[in-house]
Formats: structure tokens, C-alpha cells, sequence
């Protein structure tokens, strides 16, 4: 693999089979911590797991990525504490679109990512929106399922509020992914 084509993360941490395993739970397992930094809200609460779903995604890559947050999912489906509010999936079903968007979010930017997109601040926010695009609409047609809400009221409770915190969440990571490869770099 180039490293044009490369992920961060593999510029300094070789592709072996028990590196794949260990980044892979690694990913699931920050995810799992950062979906316990909230503010609970109805019907979704506030968290930092859309943060490290997107970063998991871009630094570990399109296949890696998408695996690690199949890992928790599955985490939460066995029964794991993994989801906000250390639920398990039957405790967080008003959620679940949003859950299984994140593999497919994570997905993309991990492609976008190993197409560069990890190295400019604005490739990074625009990998970003991508990627919580694909969340919200996994996200509004789970909250249509799971809680018979009209698309406009799943907008409005799933999407609207968290749009300032995403944005914020975008800059931050605009402003330390470009700097994280230039110390790789280096």
C-alpha cells in the first residue's frame, strides 16, 4: 500500500493480523467510552460517540473502521453496556439506526480518509458532514421505526439539536487530524 493511500494509523502501526484485532476492538472499545460522555436528551441523548465513530473511521480506514463499529454493535446486541447511558441494544432501540449508521459512516470516512481526505482541514470537515449524513439518515429512519415519528418530528428531535455540536465536533477534527499527520510526518 502507498502511503498516499494510507491511513494515519498505518504509518506507524504495520498491517498484521493481531494489529488488525487489536485497532478493530481498540475502535469499539473507545466508542463504547466516548458513548458515556453525554447529555441526556429525548429521544437521543448528546454524546461523543459520533466523535470517535468518525475519528475510528478515519484513522483506522474504510474496512477497519466499518468492522470496529460492527464489533460494537455486536458488543451491545450480546448484552454489553457499551451504548449511552451504558446501555445494551434492547435498552437503546429508540437509537439503533443511529448505531448501525455509524459502521456505514465509519466506512466512508475511512475511504474518504484513504483518499487523503484525513491531511487538509477542509477535506476533514467535508469527510465529516459525510459521515454524519449517513448517521442522521440511518438515524431519523430508526426513530420513524422504533418510535412512529413522522420524518419532520425525527428531524426535529433526532437531527436539529445535535447539528452545532457535530459542527464544533468537525472543527476539532479539521484542526487535529492535519496536524497529527504532519507530526507522523515528520
Amino acid at each position: 500500500m502507498s502511503i498516499a493511500q494510507a491511513t494515519i494509523v498505518d504509518r506507524f502501526v504495520p498491517r498484521t493480523v493481531v494489529s488488525n484485532i487489536s485497532l478493530v476492538f481498540g475502535g469499539a472499545l473507545i466508542t463504547a467510552l466516548a458513548a458515556q460522555v453525554q447529555i441526556p436528551m429525548w429521544p437521543v441523548p448528546l454524546t461523543l460517540q459520533t466523535f470517535a465513530v468518525l475519528l475510528v473511521g478515519a484513522t483506522l480506514g474504510a474496512g477497519r473502521g466499518a468492522a470496529s463499529l460492527s464489533v460494537y454493535l455486536a458488543m451491545g446486541a450480546a448484552g454489553l453496556p457499551v451504548f449511552a447511558s451504558a446501555k445494551t441494544l434492547t435498552g437503546a432501540l429508540p437509537t439503533v439506526g443511529y448505531i448501525v449508521g455509524f459502521v456505514a459512516a465509519a466506512a466512508l470516512v475511512g475511504f474518504l480518509a484513504s483518499k487523503g481526505f484525513s491531511k487538509t482541514p477542509l477535506k476533514v470537515a467535508f469527510s465529516f458532514a459525510a459521515g454524519s449524513v449517513i448517521i442522521y439518515g440511518f438515524g431519523v429512519a430508526g426513530l420513524m421505526i422504533t418510535l412512529g415519528l413522522s420524518i419532520s418530528q425525527a428531524i426535529a428531535t433526532g437531527v436539529i439539536p445535535f447539528l452545532i455540536g457535530d459542527v464544533a465536533k468537525a472543527i476539532a477534527a479539521a484542526a487535529m487530524l492535519p496536524l497529527a499527520w504532519k507530526i507522523v510526518n515528520k
